[in-house]
């Protein structure tokens, strides 16, 4: 199946199970991995034959900057369930990066990944 990636998107926002992280917020990125066909769209070279990504990513920013978490599992579910509900994709993949994460040693990024389907 075809795909369409974003990727390193960055955000801030307000997602953690402490209040420091809820209060102060962090830096947070995210990678989508669409899947749809797009041999219409390959085919036309027109842009209402595909997915247009601005409105992803628009959606995106709306969903990260103006809800909060306590378990980036829970966003990066709600970012699938939204995409899902939104866009004509068959399959999302989220992984959402925390790379500040409070883990009290040097840790390089905590990610979570997850794919759902829309027949799932």
């Amino acid at each position: 199946m075809d795909c369409i990636q974003l990727t390193n998107m960055a955000f801030w926002g307000y997602h953690g199970c402490l209040e420091e992280e809820q209060r102060n917020g962090q830096p947070f990125y995210v990678d989508l991995k669409l899947y749809c066909s797009l041999r219409t769209a390959g085919k036309t070279d027109d842009l209402a034959a595909t997915i247009d990504y601005s409105k992803v990513y628009a959606l995106l920013r709306q969903i990260m900057t103006n809800t909060s978490y306590h378990l980036i599992e829970a966003l990066a579910e709600t970012v699938s369930e939204k995409i899902l509900s939104v866009f004509p994709v068959e399959k999302v993949c989220v992984t959402v990066h925390k790379p500040q994460a409070p883990m009290g040693g040097l840790v390089g990024d905590v990610a979570v990944t997850i794919e759902r389907g829309r027949h799932e």
